[in-house]
């Protein structure tokens, strides 16, 4: 199978990103992205939002996705949906920051609430954060540039080997079959916890 490159967690002008979802997704294709997860803000789209994501085309698959308020913490979390696998990403814990206490005291919470947290974000708009990429975290831990504003479209990134097919791509997510990959390359990560795949 390919290697495939992706990013999942993305804005569009559905809620506050600068681009709309046809140039936001033409941007990451002539990046060479294989898949893209659109991941507005669930307090500012509109009830057709889900029928207004495209669902990709030969050169790039599209996840639905939507980024979730959750409003008792204030904590935002990714979740991002194949035909029937759904991913719950804790999001850029670097921007609340975080400790890692707190951050399994959140996982906790929001997975008792009913979002299980299966994976976390190590970036924020694409900068990689080392304090978070520790082994207490037991949980897949990606790369996503959160894009907004167009000097954020392909800062960071997860290669994953798997089938062209969301469920297939979550699963592996989920199972930290994944490296990150980075415009600008940071350290070396430690401590992910996950055996991951030697792509080179």
């Amino acid at each position: 199978m390919p290697i495939l490159k992706g990013n999942l967690h993305a804005h569009t002008t559905f809620s506050d990103g600068r681009r709309p979802v046809e140039e936001v997704i033409g941007r990451y294709r002539e990046l060479g992205y294989d898949f893209l997860a659109i991941t507005d803000h669930d307090d500012r789209v509109d009830a057709d939002y889900w029928f207004k994501i495209p669902s990709g085309d030969q050169g790039i698959l599209v996840l639905t996705g939507i980024e979730i308020d959750y409003r008792p913490l204030s904590q935002h979390v990714g979740k991002v949906m194949g035909d029937r696998e759904t991913l719950y990403v804790l999001n850029h814990p670097a921007r609340y920051f975080l400790n890692v206490e707190e951050i399994l005291h959140r996982v906790d919470v929001i997975t008792d609430a009913g979002m299980p947290i299966q994976a976390i974000e190590v970036t924020d708009t694409g900068v990689y954060q080392v304090q978070h990429d520790v082994e207490r975290i037991r949980l897949p831990k990606i790369a996503t540039d959160d894009s907004h504003l167009d000097a954020e479209f392909g800062r960071a990134w997860i290669e994953v080997d798997s089938a062209r097919d969301a469920d297939a791509i979550l699963r592996a997510i989920k199972g930290g079959d994944f490296r990150l990959g980075f415009s600008a390359e940071p350290p070396p990560p430690r401590g992910r916890g996950f055996d991951l795949l030697d792509l080179s």
